[in-house]
């Protein structure tokens, strides 16, 4: 079993919590989670018809068979038994009693924020980090690899090849979540949304673009924006708000969490398919930022990264914002340095006066330039810490 870097802050909100809700993508391996840290809790899953039967017919009966908590699995099947919970929740000064779990995090936050607001401590768990795979001695290679393959839990612990259970995860998301959150009635149209989408990660949200590519209007395309960025599908990176006397770009970028996702929409089965796309650049950024992403969720902390882009096109991928100290990212995917890498962060950091910042790139050489730009391998800075 990996070991999840989410351990900690997940066993520290069940001390300051009466509840506990883990919310994150479908298959990111937040059952295995619950389970194994809070391993004397009964595990209760509601997507049992049997069990959900007997909960629907009985709620406060079924719950009475937990008196002292459990593990409620797919909790967003029963929207119900959220006002019992409440009544309970209530009642006791115990923390930490139930654990909800669901794999539809839209209509698990929506039940909880009408029920059981402020009882309820949240966790969002993605899926694996380079950095548990890597203690887990489970981490690809090369960027390509790792890339391909994703970091979804099931293609390591079960071995499934990433194309084939990309496919699949694909389809049984749309069946399942789209349509339990939208009646969605044409499955094909949104199909196509998401690959369109998929070729533009790492790129501004152009909904009018999206909307004149599949059909529908942009209300519709905003909705469906809104369905994967709550089920953790997708990532909108906010521009930094910092203008410097100058017209900046103010819609968001849009990232897939995973990148095997991206390659699966994209139709690229092989490290050396993806190594000529010319999507390749775009998708390493996709996998660097989600990395990022994950350094802080797994520490329950808010997201505190933003881009920053003027009209002209100058642009910084990652803005760093800790409390007004801000700290500029440039990502790129090549392996040799190249001084048109600099251009941005040069231009910033005239503007800013801020001197300090990185660049992240695919090689192994580390370099501190008289700039005050420091080169170093992805993977090391990630490991290190944002």
């Amino acid at each position: 079993m990996v070991n999840r870097d989410a351990n900690e802050k997940l066993t520290w909100l069940a001390t300051k919590f009466k509840s506990v809700a883990v919310t994150g993508a479908r298959q990111s391996g937040k059952s295995m989670l619950v389970k194994s840290v809070f391993r004397k809790k009964p595990y209760v899953s509601l997507e049992n018809p049997d069990i959900r039967k007997f909960a629907a017919e009985d709620p406060r009966g079924f719950l009475q068979n937990y008196p002292e908590g459990a593990i409620l699995d797919e909790v967003q099947r029963l929207p119900e038994i959220f006002s019992y919970l409440q009544e309970i929740l209530d009642n006791s000064k115990k923390k930490g009693l139930f654990i909800l779990t669901g794999s539809n995090n839209f209509l698990l936050q929506q039940n909880i924020t009408q029920t059981l607001a402020g009882r309820v401590g949240y966790l969002n768990l993605l899926p694996f980090s380079i950095g548990e795979l890597r203690h887990a001695r489970l981490l690809p290679k090369t960027d390509d690899e790792l890339m391909l393959k994703g970091f979804y839990p099931p293609v390591y612990d079960q071995k499934i090849p990433p194309g084939d259970w990309c496919q699949n995860y694909i389809s049984t998301y749309i069946e399942r979540d789209v349509r339990q959150i939208k009646n969605i009635s044409d499955l094909l149209i949104f199909e196509r949304f998401i690959r369109l989408l998929a070729a533009r990660t790492g790129q501004e949200l152009n909904s009018t673009a999206l909307a004149d590519g599949t059909g529908v209007d942009v209300k519709t395309i905003q909705s469906w924006i809104g369905i994967l960025e709550s089920s953790f599908i997708i990532y909108l990176l906010k521009p930094h708000c910092n203008n410097f006397n100058k017209i900046i770009v103010k819609r968001p970028k849009v990232y897939f969490y995973d990148t095997s996702i991206v390659c699966s929409l994209l139709g690229i089965r092989t490290a050396e398919q993806l190594n000529t796309h010319p999507s390749r650049g775009a998708i390493f950024e996709t996998m660097v930022i989600a990395e990022m992403i994950k350094l802080r969720t797994n520490k329950g902390l808010p997201v505190n990264l933003y881009y920053w882009r003027e009209k002209t096109g100058r642009e910084i991928d990652v803005i760093v914002d800790n409390a007004g100290k801000v700290l500029p990212i440039e990502i790129k995917s090549g392996q040799t340095v190249n001084g048109d890498f600099f251009k941005s962060l040069d231009y910033w950091s005239n503007l800013s006066g801020i001197k300090k910042s990185f660049l992240l790139y695919g090689g192994v050489q580390s370099q501190i330039r008289s700039n005050g730009t420091e080169v170093i391998n992805w993977r090391k800075m990630i490991e290190r810490g944002v």
